[in-house]
């Protein structure tokens, strides 16, 4: 006979139509229910993973968990999946899956002793393609999952072969008509997958009650009995995911390989909630940057590693992180408690933060008398060279009406590009100030430069004027036009070519509906129309001018570093402030724009036509950049676009989008869309031809104020290739800089580490789970091989580290000996 799987689970949501508490009332009674069965019933195995519900279970009924406990030595429970929880898997960062994994694994292996081989995330709305590499560098040989379905995405079968982005490749199932079977009804679709695989050799069903937990049921458990019974082809088998993939690989010689995404579903889900999604990307980054600054920090002596205030921080990420939360597919109360979540992580992040840059400060001289100096502490192993702003506190006020306190920047004593802009307070007095000053800052070190203030009869006034309905910009290096008409962009243009068509940053009103999730939708490309620049009465009522009226589209700074332009424009009911950073300096655009949306049941989303049609979509994905598609389908990616024709390209980073779309070589970013919270149809069942209520109000998502940013960039492909990666860290990952007064004591501290060879990224510095090494995890971005030369300058060592494209390996060097050596992503030296 054959052997059919049987993997009895019960999904549990923590939040999802319900808050935090109701998940852990749930995810009580659903383990003692499933405890229960396996005791009971001879032969039945409950599959169950996230660790943060066994957290739960240890912390709440420590005798339950004992139960368990035993059950799983027995072979009764099996630990399944390992992770933290099931996130989302579009939108996490490649370095946020490898704590997934860690946390959830080092748990298990702590509490039970066990070690799951094939990963799950049954309720994701789709992958990237970067989990392959990660998965089998963390001791992984199989992965089951469930969407997209059928309908969404074509597969050379329900078992294949997934290859990731360097030619690693996992065993990988999509899994039969979802995780979860209805009361009663399990019995019904194990029929209904037998009868649609009469050929098949082995076979795996999901069953139990799912959602809001519940797992087996009595009445389910006697008719696959009676079933079992009845049948006399198939075997049916209670279960593993393991099992399964062991007889499957067993048997089966060659599996037909998948080089492709996972996606598309539930597209909608890349942009709802975008509030929570920019405070997602701010904790990761703040994560990122605190560990890689206190690592420094103690290293160096100063501290210890502050490792239980970390994981406190990191266990809010994760949580943050599930499928529920992140795509925003949650009520308003979820919505609200993830929102302090971050802000919980944030300010313990910021804490400890402040202490390691303060303890980076030692070795710096005291300030001469007049001077004011600015510490900028570079987190990454390379140089960068930009703009950097910090504001400072002047000893005492400017009273004198006729004169202003001018900031000058010096570097070594050596005068830089500077400019004063307006602070963020409007305290009406020459006292508080916003330098802003082109520099290059060291890597993985503190950077000093010191401002001297000397008075001057007023402020300068800006250069940069509107003549003839344009905005002319130009440095040497790239012309820039805006139309002061439009309030866009319509020409950029490096080394005499021009790389947009026109009308480039026009925000555009897309029709949308009230589905939260967007059921079935792939695309999103019905413009409804766009913003316009504000009469002249209306942009000074909105900015708040009741002076002297000023355009809707003006100039609002201009010096030697930038220049920037601002316009404020409106559709309907919703508003929205853009400006353009124009610099003195350099290629890339820097544009912010702040938004008052109003609209409901829409979609935002920023246009950028290139003059290259015909263009591959490019996109930066969990460790790795995937070939998105450019035929105007919603695409998720993460800090990084290029539209590229092969020779040319440009690019555009974000600090906290994910959603975009490209057609003939216009890009669109997606920044909001307004459904209702919540708002899906089941699958199975509908009770009204309308998703939201009609007969009261109901609140939709992502009314309100929002701030987005993006870069922009533009010139050869290999050249945006080469250096994205590393722009978008920094624009993410970024500098400190704080007005400080060192004491001058102590030695300055060495830099732990620096990446000699052009491109590649250090994406995560840590002290290891054992604490007795710290973690460096080196990433090759490019498609094609490095040596990778790494220099630790504490340790007096330098290394080359073997990368194939798109390629992470993590070393671990050690607390004692300073030796280093590669390691899984569990932290565990590899063999020699």
């Amino acid at each position: 006979m054959k052997n059919l799987h049987l993997v009895c689970n019960a999904h549990i949501d923590p939040v999802w139509l319900w808050e935090i508490e109701e998940g852990v009332a749930e995810t009580l009674s659903t383990f003692r229910i499933a405890a229960d069965f396996c005791e009971n019933y001879k032969g039945f195995v409950f599959n169950h993973n996230e660790a943060l519900l066994y957290k739960w279970v240890e912390e709440y009924d420590p005798e339950l968990f004992g139960r368990i406990q035993k059950l799983v030595s027995g072979k009764k429970w099996h630990i399944m999946g390992g992770w933290y929880l099931q996130p989302d898997c579009n939108m996490p960062s490649g370095e946020s899956f490898v704590r997934q994994i860690l946390l959830g694994k080092k748990y298990f292996m702590e509490k039970f002793g066990v070690e799951p081989t094939t990963a799950i995330n049954f309720d994701a709305f789709g992958h990237s393609r970067g989990l392959v590499e990660i998965m089998k560098k963390a001791n992984y040989n199989s992965y089951l999952f469930c969407r997209p379905e059928p309908d969404m995405l074509g597969l050379p079968g329900d078992d294949f072969r997934w290859e990731g982005f360097c030619g690693s490749t996992i065993a990988a199932h999509r899994a039969y008509n979802s995780y979860e079977s209805h009361r009663g009804e399990a019995d019904e679709k194990i029929k209904g997958w037998m009868s649609r695989n009469e050929d098949r050799g082995t076979g795996l069903v999901l069953w139990g009650i799912g959602n809001h937990g519940g797992g087996p049921s009595r009445v389910d458990y006697e008719k696959i009995s009676r079933l079992n019974g009845e049948n006399a082809e198939w075997n049916i088998l209670h279960s593993t995911p393991e099992n399964y993939f062991r007889e499957l690989l067993s048997n089966t010689a060659d599996l037909p390989v998948y080089s492709g995404i996972l996606n598309p579903r539930y597209t909608g889900c890349y942009t709802s909630q975008i509030k929570i999604k920019m405070l997602h990307r701010k904790v990761e980054n703040e994560l990122f940057v605190t560990e890689k600054m206190f690592s420094h920090v103690a290293m160096d002596g100063f501290y210890e590693y502050p490792k239980n205030r970390i994981e406190k921080a990191a266990d809010d990420l994760m949580l943050l992180q599930f499928h529920d939360i992140l795509p925003g597919s949650s009520t308003p109360e979820v919505e609200e408690y993830s929102i302090n979540l971050a802000g919980h992580a944030l300010e313990e992040l910021k804490r400890l933060k402040t202490k390691a840059f303060l303890a980076l400060c030692t070795g710096q001289e005291k300030a001469e008398e007049g001077m004011i100096p600015i510490m900028a502490y570079n987190p990454h192993p390379y140089p960068i060279s930009g703009v950097f702003e910090c504001e400072f506190q002047m000893a005492d006020q400017n009273k004198n009406r006729e004169l202003f306190a001018m900031p000058i920047v010096f570097s070594h004593g050596e005068k830089i590009p500077s400019q004063v802009e307006h602070e963020s307070s409007n305290f009406n007095v020459d006292w508080r100030k916003k330098s802003v000053f082109a520099a290059t800052l060291q890597p993985n070190s503190m950077n000093r430069f010191d401002i001297k203030l000397i008075m001057i009869q007023q402020k300068p006034d800006f250069g940069l004027k509107v003549e003839n309905g344009k905005i002319k910009f130009s440095n040497g290096e790239i012309e820039v036009e805006i139309d002061s008409r439009t309030g866009t962009i319509d020409r950029y243009a490096r080394d005499g070519f021009n790389f947009i068509k026109g009308g480039a940053f026009l925000p555009i009103v897309i029709t949308d509906d009230d589905n939260s999730w967007a059921h079935k939708e792939k695309n999103f490309r019905r413009v409804e129309g766009s913003f316009n620049p504000m009469s002249l009465e209306e942009g000074n009522h909105f900015s708040g001018i009741i002076d002297k009226p000023v355009d809707s589209i003006r100039v609002i700074e201009d010096g030697e570093v930038r220049s920037i332009v601002e316009t404020v424009m409106k559709f309907n009911d919703s508003f929205l402030c853009q400006r353009y950073y124009l610099p003195k300096h350099g290629t890339e655009i820097k544009v912010t724009t702040k938004v008052y949306w109003n609209e409901k049941m829409k979609m935002l989303k920023m246009s950028i036509p290139t003059s290259l049609p015909d263009s591959e979509f490019v996109g930066q994905t969990a460790y790795g950049q995937e070939k998105l598609l450019a035929n105007g389908d919603e695409m998720v990616s993460h800090k990084w676009n290029i539209v590229s024709d092969g020779t040319r390209a440009v690019s555009l980073i974000n600090t906290g989008t994910y959603g975009s779309d490209c057609l003939d070589g216009e890009l669109r970013a997606t920044m909001l869309r307004s459904p209702g919270y919540s708002a899906g149809k089941s699958d199975f069942s509908e009770r009204d031809i309308y998703l939201m209520p009609q007969d009261r109000f109901s609140p939709y998502i992502d009314q309100g104020e929002h701030d987005f940013e993006f870069y922009f960039n533009a010139g050869k492909a290999s050249e945006r290739f080469i250096e994205v990666e590393r722009e978008a860290q920094v624009k993410n990952e970024k500098p400190m800089l704080l007005s400080f007064f060192p004491n001058g004591k102590g030695k300055e501290p060495e830099r732990i580490v620096e990446a000699l060879t052009h491109g590649i990224v250090i994406a995560a510095i840590k002290k290891s789970e054992n604490e007795k090494a710290y973690v460096f995890r080196v990433f090759n971005p490019l498609k094609e091989r490095i040596d990778a030369r790494l220099k630790f300058p504490a340790a007096g060592k330098e290394i080359i580290v073997p990368l194939k494209g798109q390629e992470f390996k993590t070393l671990l060097m050690d607390t004692g000996t300073w030796e280093i050596k590669e390691a899984d992503l569990l932290e565990r030296e590899l063999a020699q």
